[in-house]
């Protein structure tokens, strides 16, 4: 909520643009297997074609090096992720991260516990995304024992986690 001395956020949506050279393939997996929404798809001829599809609500988490690291440590047990890895909250990680290996998607590392109480699998996925899939235990998202918080604007825990 919002009020006289409280601005409203600059943006408004964040949209990641993904590049595909498998348009279909990548289409399928992400509307289909994952069942992202589409919200409305474009095409210009034959080889201009784009679809936008809703994930629902979209943070941008922004993590240091060192966080990235102990982040892939944890989940996968060694360096996999570039400088861009998607992550994508699901109901069921285990069915979730069965449906996409069954459609394509390698798996890197099978669903792991997290110590927040995260169920977390890693997949390399169509149009070259390395993919989270990850499903919260307790319903919502939680801080590893030990770790403290930094407070900020919004101070929203959620903006918080790896």
């Amino acid at each position: 909520m919002t009020d006289e001395t409280t601005p409203p956020p600059a943006v408004r949506q964040l949209r990641l643009v993904v590049e595909a050279e498998d348009y279909d393939a990548a289409l399928a997996f992400y509307r289909d297997v994952l069942g992202l929404p589409e919200r409305i798809a474009y095409a210009d001829g034959e080889d201009d074609r784009v679809a936008i599809l809703d994930v629902g609500r979209a943070t941008l988490e922004i993590a240091n090096p060192a966080h990235k690291r102990a982040i892939d440590d944890l989940e996968v047990g060694r360096q996999v992720a570039g400088h861009l890895r998607v992550a994508f909250e699901v109901d069921d990680a285990q069915e979730a991260t069965r449906r996409a290996v069954e459609a394509g998607a390698e798996l890197v590392a099978p669903p792991t516990t997290t110590p927040w109480r995260s169920l977390n699998s890693r997949l390399d996925a169509p149009a070259g995304l390395h993919v989270t899939l990850f499903q919260e235990l307790d319903g919502e998202e939680g801080v590893p024992p030990g770790v403290v918080t930094e407070s900020g604007a919004g101070d929203d825990p959620a903006a918080r986690r790896g």
